[in-house]
């Protein structure tokens, strides 16, 4: 039986709390938003506000998880899987664009234009930025990868700070003038 009660743990990390907001379920526990401390919101607060029946609890597997964002987060090679996120609380075309981004690699980026000829809706850049900035799974879903076609970082959640110091952290090089030097850019141009 799904527990329909909402949950949250507060992980500390060097940019900030990062709050993972999850249900039980049978087959263990489900993400259902993770959000990362803003430059006027912290984490718990933007849950109260979200989340206002939430209650502050952790288990093995959501402790585990937030150990390992906390460790992306500080720059260590830590991969993710999908099986603890509920894609579910997205729209279909939100799920592919967020299962594209989940496939870019570590040290690489790609487009929203690129993302979106991946999918087959090579008009749809800006609906692929759109579905990017509700990401409710930022670190998981690394949505720090994907930046405009000029190389200019675009929108994150965590702040531009954040989003270029975690390119940094994966060897995304940059030009001088501060742009991403799209070198290793994942999903062909075609």
């Amino acid at each position: 039986m799904t527990d329909d009660r909402l949950y949250f743990h507060l992980v500390p990390t060097a940019f900030g709390p990062v709050a993972i907001v999850w249900r039980k379920t049978p087959a263990g526990p489900r993400v259902r938003q993770v959000f990362l401390t803003r430059l006027h919101l912290g984490a718990a607060d933007a849950v109260r506000r979200t989340y206002p029946g939430a209650r502050r609890l952790s288990c093995g597997s959501i402790a585990g998880l937030g150990e390992r964002i906390a460790r992306f987060l500080r720059g260590s090679a830590v991969t993710f899987g999908l099986g603890m996120v509920d894609l579910d609380v997205c729209g279909e075309f939100q799920q592919r664009v967020l299962v594209a981004e989940h496939g870019i690699p570590r040290g690489r980026v790609s487009t929203y234009g690129r993302i979106a000829r991946h999918l087959g809706a090579p008009g749809a850049a800006r609906a692929v930025g759109n579905a990017l900035a509700r990401n409710p799974f930022p670190v998981i879903i690394p949505c720090h990868r994907a930046v405009r076609s000029d190389g200019s970082l675009g929108g994150y959640q965590g702040g531009p700070a954040m989003k270029r110091a975690l390119l940094a952290m994966e060897a995304v090089e940059f030009t001088p003038g501060g742009r991403v030097a799209l070198r290793r850019v994942h999903y062909s141009s075609r």
